[in-house]
């Protein structure tokens, strides 16, 4: 068993790519690989094969290396709901919601379940690959840290720094960050990775012969920029575009404070016949011809914040011209008549008016609803498949027409009478290529060219694989991950 860290100079540096890609490069080489980030703070989650939730870098992470994602890839999970607080999901359930003062004397606690949960893994995988969070440099963050140098340290592992060129100040990225560590954190640095770089790279090598004479730490290569290239974000909202046809179905996303699984709308977003646009606060919604409501981690404050906007004003606009309307999640809460949040757990206890344009209440409860399924749309019958993750149980008449039909035996979701508004408590609807096509045509897209999400990311983890492959030292990879280079596989 070896476990080898990526960790970065900033955060969005490329730990998750790198990981993603060294998982799909060792797995498709033969090699038991798993995906392990012990502190992850995200708003985009998944659900486990276990029945539980974890960051959904972790989930791509996984599926990298032919796994099902199960809660011990991601045993502390953050997802803010105020500024200054979060709920702590600890091996895949949320345990309570915390300040951040509180949580810094809780992490003795959260080390252990990192600890228990790296071992369990460590005892089923022959090469765990573990993803930092943030910047080992962050002065303030080290007391008790669990999530870089503190872990690495626990652990007794090796770790690889990566640094985004394109960022600028790639050379002072990476020594500033080994000046800020320990001698022994230091010591534990193997190599440097160079991510995102374009033009020639012998302009570069007289920078990466300076690092290396300066440090004493090798580089391990230097990844090229990746057009056209996809992996779901961690956190950040992504709205790069690809390549549009001539005629587009138009549509919009309004930003909430809390916004949650924006990666709900990556299909739409990289889709051909679709202009998806994200519009934050302070804009004016733009003509569309679907609005979407995404899903939220405090409903009752966000909907605050859309009304604040006018932007309850500007939806019942674009209904009365016959646009159409998506609540998936917490918007679909938003969508119906009430809100109820009598144990506070999403802020102060309390209740709300919705937006009426559903008859139905929501209620939200301690015990969250943790599920991956699968069905068909009620009005079309085309297949779907997605995943929930809520607190919130809804009643009333708009749930008798609903959107769609689970293998379970349970149903999902509402449509409005006039057809114009539906909602769904199901997460990654667009990802199947059925589901997306038929809602599409459901919102005014005529000729649809077929679209396959999940074949994209497919092509993408291994077109990094093949990068790790043909432009970092594997040799070396191979040391740091116990394989003997002499006997190791040939990459397919």
């Amino acid at each position: 068993m070896t476990t080898l860290m990526v960790q970065g100079t900033t955060s969005d540096a490329g730990k998750s790519t790198l990981v993603a890609g060294l998982c799909r490069w060792l797995a498709r080489r033969g090699v038991d690989v798993a995906p392990f980030k012990p502190q992850n703070m995200a708003l985009n989650a998944a659900v486990t094969a276990d029945g539980g939730e974890i960051g959904r870098a972790q989930a791509v992470q996984a599926h990298a290396c032919g796994l099902a994602p199960h809660t011990d890839m991601n045993p502390v999970l953050l997802k803010p709901n105020s500024d200054t607080g979060a709920q702590v999901i600890i091996h895949g359930r949320a345990v309570a919601n915390m300040d951040a003062k509180t949580y810094q004397t809780y992490k003795r606690t959260a080390r252990e379940a990192v600890l228990a949960s790296h071992r369990r893994l460590c005892a089923r995988h022959r090469v765990v690959l573990v993803e930092g969070a943030g910047s080992p440099a962050e002065i303030n963050l080290r007391a008790d840290d669990i999530a870089n140098m503190g872990f690495a340290e626990a652990v007794d592992c090796p770790v690889i720094l990566v640094a985004d060129i394109d960022r600028g100040g790639v050379f002072a990225h990476l020594v500033g960050t080994l000046a800020l560590l320990s001698e022994t954190e230091r010591a534990r640095v193997a190599g440097f990775v160079i991510n995102r770089f374009r033009g020639d790279l012998a302009l570069l090598k007289p920078g990466l012969d300076w690092l290396e004479a300066h440090t004493g730490k090798p580089v391990l290569g230097v990844l090229p920029h990746l057009m056209d290239f996809h992996l779901e974000a961690e956190d950040a909202i992504d709205t790069r575009q690809a390549r549009k046809a001539e005629h587009l179905l138009r549509v919009v996303v309004p930003v909430l404070p809390r916004i949650s699984n924006h990666t709900d709308f990556d299909p739409l977003r990289l889709h051909p016949q679709v202009d998806l646009r994200f519009v934050r606060p302070g804009a004016a919604l733009p003509p569309a011809d679907l609005i979407v409501l995404p899903g939220s981690k405090s409903v009752r404050a966000d909907l605050a914040q859309l009304r604040a906007a006018g932007w309850d004003d500007a939806i019942a606009r674009h209904l009365r011209y016959g646009g159409k309307l998506l609540g998936i999640c917490g918007g679909f809460q938003m969508l119906g008549q009430r809100i109820a949040d009598p144990l506070g757990l999403e802020g102060e206890p309390g209740a709300c008016d919705g937006l009426g344009w559903l008859p139905m209440s929501t209620e939200l409860r301690a015990d969250k609803q943790l599920r991956t399924v699968a069905g068909r749309l009620a009005w079309d019958d085309a297949a779907i498949e997605g995943y929930e993750i809520h607190a919130g149980v809804s009643e009333g008449p708009a749930l008798d027409r609903p959107l769609a039909r689970l293998a379970n035996g349970r149903c999902d979701g509402a449509l409005s009478e006039d057809g114009q508004v539906i909602g769904t408590y199901l997460h990654g609807l667009f990802e199947a290529p059925s589901a997306c096509a038929a809602l599409l045509r459901w919102a005014g897209l005529h000729a649809d060219e077929p679209f396959d999400y999940r074949a994209l990311r497919e092509r993408d983890l291994e077109r990094l694989a093949d990068a790790v492959a043909n432009h970092l030292d594997v040799a070396r990879l191979d040391a740091l991950c116990g394989i003997e280079s002499d006997k190791r596989p040939a990459d397919a």
